[in-house]
């Protein structure tokens, strides 16, 4: 009964669902939402890394942010104990380099870190979809999906294919953005948006296992 509303959409693809195994990397905001969007479509394992506990300040868009001081992947995996393996490290670029990503079919990049997220495309370019900048943003229609090197008016994504390119990334991924243009110059948020993000990435993941 648990999954009987996904199995009526999802049809015979539920059981690729069930089967897949995903890596997530960063469960805060976006990464957070992204996760709680997976358990409950049926995503039979998912490892998720994140080296941080829950701060007050997290709890303006953060899932599980009411367990100050609970590990973020601690908080996930105790919620949904049979999906979920806990990692609790700092995806840096060293890690991205050194770790195994072979076992999984999907690799999602919700982290902050610049040079992590271009090890981590070269590494998984082929399974990868990417979180680019969530925060300073209102207005969660103007979310897109798009090739890395066709978004418009995210900062942070223009930034990252400076890197790729300097680093003679040649490869392609699919990355959720926004078009928006920041309404603060501080990295304030709004789980509207940052949440959005999240269930956008849940999305193209889901549709990608079909």
């Amino acid at each position: 009964m648990r999954f009987v509303r996904s199995r009526l959409l999802f049809g015979e693809n539920f059981e690729k669902i069930q089967s897949a195994h995903l890596l997530v990397l960063g469960v805060g905001g976006v990464g957070g939402a992204c996760v709680e969007c997976l358990a409950r479509s049926g995503v039979g394992r998912m490892t998720v890394v994140d080296p941080d506990h829950f701060e007050e300040s997290n709890q303006n868009r953060q899932l599980g942010s009411h367990r100050v001081g609970v590990a973020k992947v601690d908080y996930f995996a105790q919620k949904f104990p049979d999906q979920i393996l806990p990692i609790e490290e700092r995806v840096d670029q060293q890690w991205c380099e050194n770790f195994d990503f072979s076992a999984f079919n999907l690799v999602i990049d919700a982290i902050d870190d610049m040079s992590a997220k271009v090890a981590l495309a070269h590494r998984t370019h082929e399974k990868l979809i990417a979180s680019m900048g969530s925060a300073k943003r209102l207005d969660p229609s103007q979310i897109q999906i798009s090739s890395i090197w066709k978004t418009q008016g995210d900062p942070l994504a223009k930034k990252f294919r400076y890197e790729l390119r300097q680093s003679g990334f040649k490869g392609d991924f699919p990355v959720i953005y926004s078009t928006e243009l920041p309404q603060c110059r501080e990295l304030g948020s709004f789980m509207g948006v940052t949440g959005s993000f999240g269930l956008f990435l849940c999305s193209e993941a889901v549709r990608r296992l079909f």
